[in-house]
């Protein structure tokens, strides 16, 4: 099994409400950094992307 490397940005606070990405081959992996150990969301590279585009051109609403 190989060893995941999580990444939070940089621009996170310390209040807790983050998520952490790692990237292994072909996916996207996704994960409260509150819960290291709880669930964590799979998406493949081109759903992560069309989630992106999706958050840059506003399609996404508060």
């Amino acid at each position: 099994m190989t060893t995941l490397t999580w990444k939070k940005s940089t621009r996170s606070n310390g209040g807790g409400n983050c998520v952490e990405v790692a990237v292994p081959p072909e996916v996207v992996m996704v994960r409260d950094s509150k819960d290291r150990q709880g669930p964590v969301l799979s998406f493949t590279t081109d759903q992560w992307a069309g989630f992106v585009r999706g958050i840059k051109a506003g399609t996404f609403h508060a």
